[in-house]
């Protein structure tokens, strides 16, 4: 597999991973429409875990069968698809080889009551990940949750297994729990600092949710203000959030959130290009929306990731 010279910068960054990790980095980088750009759409569909399965397909009938999400990341030229064990599994022979997948390794559920702490079970294994071919390992933490110490420990250990195999991590940093308010979960110092911890767990792709220009944290709020920290526009932020991410030297895409409408979409796109992060992972606002929407809809967001709207 041949790779650009934007590819090769990128993967220059990463300094001390073996070959394989590297290798993997460079299938999902060079995959697509948007290969070789620097710039990476990826579909996770995660959400039938997280939500239940009538919240998350019922808009949609079609994407209750884990075959149309494979279908739709590779008709859109997406750079990979992430998913958890089961809907990889349901379609791993069918699709084999015609798009990088990812290994949702973790999840939570809403069945769970309030009172029993942010946190999320091991639910794959990295021998899962290799048996299926999959190009990365996925796995999320809640940096602010009462148990994310257990979480930080589980993905050292998880991401050191992976990266003997030449797999690379892909780190979900949402900052939730018990020492973030709910403005907090997405005030840019939190979210940078969220950047900067899966960034020091040794994630090879950071994803974080894009950020409002609150800020939470009160000794962090003093340096915001005295170095005149420039947090007023989305792009200034995704920038802000990509020098939390070793200044730039870690793949960051950011999460498209709950459906909404496709112009907000693009504009979220547009400022993540302009910020110079690396692209979107988004699941509910495409795989939501009517098959034909959703790839009109993707073909737009790679063509602002090309700079073309």
């Amino acid at each position: 597999m041949r790779t650009t010279r934007t590819v090769q910068k990128i993967l220059a960054g990463y300094e001390g991973e073996n070959p394989g990790v590297k290798g993997n980095l460079a299938r999902i980088l060079m995959e697509g429409k948007l290969g070789g750009t620097g710039k990476v759409i990826i579909l996770p569909v995660d959400q039938g875990f997280e939500h239940g399965p009538a919240r998350s397909f019922a808009a949609n009938p079609s994407a209750y069968d884990p075959h149309y999400h494979y279908q739709l990341a590779i008709d859109a030229g997406l750079n990979a698809y992430a998913a958890p064990l089961g809907m990889l599994e349901a379609g791993a022979d069918t699709f084999a080889g015609q798009i990088p997948t990812i290994l949702k390794c973790n999840s939570a559920n809403s069945l769970m009551s309030d009172s029993a702490g942010k946190n999320q079970a091991v639910t794959a294994s990295v021998g899962d990940a290799l048996r299926l071919g999959c190009a990365a390992i996925g796995f999320t933490i809640y940096p602010g949750s009462d148990l994310a110490l257990d979480m930080f420990e589980e993905i050292r250990a998880m991401r050191e297994e992976a990266a003997a195999f030449g797999i690379p991590t892909v780190i979900w940093s949402y900052p939730r729990g018990e020492a973030i308010s709910k403005d907090g979960e997405t005030a840019i110092d939190v979210a940078a600092y969220a950047a900067q911890i899966a960034a020091l767990l040794g994630a090879h792709v950071i994803k974080i949710k894009l950020s409002t220009d609150h800020l939470m944290l009160a000794e962090a709020k003093k340096v915001y203000e005295a170095e005149k920290i420039d947090i007023a526009a989305q792009a200034a932020r995704v920038a802000h959030c990509m020098k939390a991410a070793f200044g730039g030297r870690r793949i960051v895409v950011f999460s498209g959130g709950a459906k909404k409408g496709a112009d907000s979409v693009y504009d979220d796109a547009r400022a993540i290009r302009d910020g110079g992060g690396n692209g979107s992972i988004i699941g509910r606002n495409s795989f939501q929306r009517p098959r034909e929407d959703a790839l009109a809809m993707l073909a737009k967001l790679v063509d602002i990731y090309k700079g073309r709207a």
